[in-house]
């Protein structure tokens, strides 16, 4: 018999299966050992009264055992004789383009600049010991895209694209955690993500697919407007349509879309700080109680939104127990952005703080045109690494000496490896955002008392929310606007916004190409 129970919880009766089990007998009156398997389908922690509860969707199995898998699993085919579809960069829309091409029968080939996953981590560790940033081997760029090192939240509200469900089975099917399928802010870690992109990896291959790392799109060959082969830095020439899946920061990209007159179109993006507080401290807004997260809740999240003058702010890509990484792609930046491992163990929580802006917002930049905000992307990390004494030590204020423009004399400990500047981050970034962010503060601080305080850190400066451009793609072929056989795709074509979402995308632009 299988029976399915919704149930509001304490966190200790949900701790193992065993007190799951308990909780079940009580409410169906079945002996314990008549319960042969719980499995969770749904769960959620309410912490907006004093008292913390789990919301819990339980699959019961009772006097049987479950012979239903937790996920459906796709079979993949032999894909190496068909015909060959190029895919520029190995992110989750590419990564994911390429899965659904050889299910729809097609042979994908995987152009990724960056190295292989592992060999990519060397580079991100000069980062932080060196200060040495590899420009095609970093944060941003790599196998496994800006995700594989930036925490691997899954969380999208990006329902009405795509199958959020079908994404996360695939991940489970390449060896992310079944607890991705129940939780409400689905999360893999970067200690485990790095492993389940090696897998999908290699189901491309055993298919029959390609995926070739250090290889950098430079150039495409168009004629009478449409897109025959790319050309890559090292000359090699591979012929197909392609799904133009590059990223956020290949900024190389938007610069040769626009020598080459192809449309683009210039999008309001979010900039500001990354905001690092003790997690214990958190622990004890969020969850009311002066003991903090206690023995059986997860390090606590936070999620905060207000308008200040026309604009609004808001916490951005949250990681509790994680950590601040130096998130640069080139030479004279400085990024920051943030990261949790799959236990969230570290003792800070981070997040990013920032304002929306449009393009309007800052006429000095109008000049570029399409390309304004990206523009202005990189001014402002200029500004920070210049602040930064020209290394990748970031620019740091305390919260509230930022709201009260003090400088900070001192600065607390902090996640962020390669270090720390005192800096009068109120001072040098743009009044525009500045003013913006100590309004939100001041409003954030008074929804959750202890939040604004100087046992926190801004950290300068955070600019890679998403990409500053669009390029411009009919809606429902995903075909570009005027090239034919040019598929832009995912965060870098301005499409989507974090992983999932990014998947779903680059599915989507699968499908277009078969479509024709």
């Amino acid at each position: 018999m299988i029976r399915e129970l919704q149930l509001r919880l304490l966190p200790e009766q949900t701790a193992s299966e065993q007190s799951l089990k308990q909780v079940a007998a009580l409410e169906t009156g079945f002996a314990v050992s008549d319960i042969h398997a719980v499995r969770i389908l749904k769960r959620s922690i309410d912490a907006r009264q004093r008292a913390v509860y789990v919301n819990i969707k339980l699959r019961l199995f009772i006097r049987e055992e479950p012979e239903e898998p937790e996920y459906p699993s796709i079979l993949y085919k032999d894909v190496s004789g068909a015909k060959a579809v190029i895919v520029a960069g190995a992110g989750p829309a590419g990564l994911f383009a390429a899965l659904r091409l050889i299910e729809l029968g097609l042979r994908p080939i995987v152009l990724e600049r960056g190295k292989n996953v592992r060999e990519r981590k060397k580079d991100i560790a000069l980062i932080s010991r060196e200060h040495i940033v590899n420009s095609e081997s970093n944060y941003s760029f790599g196998e496994g895209g800006a995700g594989a090192y930036s925490d691997g939240k899954l969380y999208t509200r990006s329902k009405k694209r795509g199958s959020v469900e079908r994404i996360l089975h695939i991940l489970c099917q390449h060896g992310a955690s079944p607890s991705i399928l129940c939780d409400s802010h689905p999360h893999i870690g970067t200690d485990k993500l790095p492993h389940v992109i090696e897998n999908i990896r290699a189901q491309i291959i055993r298919c029959g697919g390609e995926v070739n790392f250090e290889t950098r799109v430079d150039s495409f060959i168009i004629r009478d407007n449409k897109l025959f082969a790319v050309k890559t830095q090292k000359g090699e020439l591979f012929e197909g349509p392609l799904i133009l899946a590059t990223g956020h920061s290949a900024r190389d990209v938007y610069t040769y879309l626009h020598q080459q007159k192809i449309p683009l179109q210039s999008k309001g993006i979010a900039v500001g700080v990354r905001l690092e507080h003790p997690q214990e401290l958190i622990d004890r807004i969020q969850y009311h109680q002066e003991k903090g997260r206690g023995d059986y809740l997860p390090a606590a999240e936070y999620s905060f939104v207000t308008p200040v003058k026309g604009r609004g702010v808001y916490s951005f890509c949250m990681c509790p127990g994680g950590f601040v990484v130096p998130a640069a792609s080139g030479g004279k930046q400085v990024v920051v952005n943030g990261m949790s491992p799959s236990n969230r163990g570290s003792q800070w929580a981070n997040a990013g703080m920032v304002v929306e802006i449009h393009p309007e917002d800052f006429p000095e930049f109008a000049p570029h045109k399409e390309l304004a905000l990206m523009k202005f992307q990189e001014h402002l990390e200029e500004l920070a690494w210049l602040n930064g004494c020209m290394k990748q030590t970031a620019p740091a204020q305390r919260m509230h000496d930022f709201v009260q423009r003090k400088n900070s004399s001192s600065l607390p400990a902090s996640s962020y490896a390669p270090g720390l500047l005192a800096s009068p981050l109120h001072f040098w970034m743009p009044e525009f955002i500045t003013s913006r962010l100590r309004e939100g503060f001041r409003h954030f601080g008074s929804m959750s008392k202890g939040f604004l305080t100087n046992e926190a850190l801004l950290i300068g400066v955070e600019t890679r929310t998403s990409s500053p451009v669009r390029i411009l793609r009919e809606k429902e072929t995903c075909r570009h606007v005027t090239i034919e056989g040019l598929y832009p795709c995912g965060e870098g074509a301005g499409y989507a916004g974090g992983i999932v979402s990014a998947a779903i995308d680059g599915e989507r632009c699968a499908e277009a190409v078969v479509r024709g």
